[in-house]
């Protein structure tokens, strides 16, 4: 599956190399090797977007929308359609509730597209959920995806460890597969310095690093696009490291405090967009209580937090944190779990105030009250 045209930019797309790397391996299990290119769909769906959302001043994740627009989408289609597949087997770390016979007895048929469900339609619903190697656990990427891409999808490596994995490569001798580094960069892009490859396609819109304590300007940057909260931000002259805090796209100001656990970096409440149910609807819970405990994360492989969420009736949620996280950022996802079951996840829009406004607040409030006291004269 060919996603990205190397020839688009002078970066150091991986693609030709995967795709060889693909073919030895059909080779090897002596299967047909099938490429099919979606450079059109994924620009139109999944890149566009990217670019829009840094203009916003939100880091957005591709590799979630990717998976949801094109791999579940258009891939999962050509495969039944054209290649007259039963089911497809994606390398992810996760698991779902069916059996790989169950997928295999499972008739493909088009739902047709509908405003409203059929509220007494069957529906066996089949849940997505964490994989063996927890650490290794790609639910997060997969929290967009369909109900029906799930039902006609297996992942064969969702009981597995990566180290187990590793064994059954070498056993086979794909030694060419476990030389390859783990991938880190933006799906099907690859690794590159990401603020030359953004400002191939973003204007540069030169700004200034502001002091979230003292709103002195601390030097210039190219644009706030290029820039995420709690990254560092390199700043020319000072040794000590500061990092980012908050970005105001209205000025190009980009906010940055002298700690990487400082407060303004801590916040305990946010908003998302309408969520993206795995189920097509929210937990009964939720919609009878209106509220409800879950775990979310909004970047992979981050700890599990405890959260509680407050259903809105645009579909959106509140989600109100146990205790402040570090680096809560719009354009993320924040993906939610109950036990081992990946709900779903809604794109974060609003966070909260930070600990540190809430914490000049709080001073503001006890100054006048100090003042008061001192003006009382003690008595004689």
């Amino acid at each position: 599956m060919k996603n990205w045209d190397p020839l688009d930019e002078q970066g150091a797309c991986s693609v030709d190399k995967d795709c060889e790397d693909a073919y030895r391996v059909c080779q090897k299990l002596d299967i047909p090797f099938h490429q099919v290119s979606y450079v059109k769909e994924y620009w139109n769906e999944v890149f566009s977007d990217l670019l829009k959302e840094y203009e916003l001043g939100r880091t957005p994740n591709p590799d979630i929308l990717c998976n949801k627009h094109i791999k579940f989408n258009y891939f999962l289609h050509y495969a039944m359609d054209n290649l007259g597949a039963d089911a497809i087997a994606t390398g992810h770390y996760a698991r779902t509730s069916l059996e790989d016979e169950e997928v295999f007895q499972q008739k493909h048929t088009k739902r047709p597209q509908k405003l409203f469900r059929n509220r007494f339609e069957v529906r066996n619903t089949v849940k997505l959920l964490q994989g063996a190697d927890l650490f290794k656990d790609q639910t997060f990427f997969l929290s967009q995806i369909s109900q029906d891409a799930l039902k006609k999808t297996i992942f064969p490596l969702g009981d597995l460890t990566k180290t187990f994995v590793k064994k059954i490569a070498a056993e086979h001798d794909l030694h060419h597969v476990l030389k390859k580094k783990e991938s880190m960069g933006v799906c099907f892009i690859g690794e590159r310095n990401f603020e030359n490859f953004l400002l191939e396609y973003l204007e540069p819109q030169p700004g200034n690093f502001v002091s979230i304590e003292d709103k002195k300007v601390m030097g210039r940057h190219k644009g706030w696009f290029l820039f995420t909260i709690g990254q560092r931000a390199r700043l020319a002259g000072l040794k000590d490291a500061w990092f980012v805090v908050d970005k105001d796209v209205s000025t190009g100001d980009v906010f940055v405090a002298p700690s990487r656990d400082h407060p303004a970096l801590y916040r305990d409440l946010l908003r998302t967009n309408r969520v993206h149910w795995i189920a097509e609807e929210p937990p009964a819970e939720l919609v009878r209580e209106k509220m409800m405990e879950c775990h979310f994360r909004f970047r992979h492989q981050m700890a599990l937090v405890p959260c509680v969420l407050t259903l809105n009736q645009d579909g959106s949620v509140w989600v109100t944190l146990v205790k402040p996280a570090r680096a809560i950022t719009p354009g993320q996802f924040a993906v939610f779990y109950k036990g081992d079951e990946c709900l779903g996840s809604g794109k974060i829009l609003r966070m909260g105030p930070s600990v540190y406004t809430l914490q000049q607040g709080k001073n503001r409030e006890e100054s006048p009250k100090k003042e008061e006291i001192d003006k009382i004269e003690p008595a004689t």
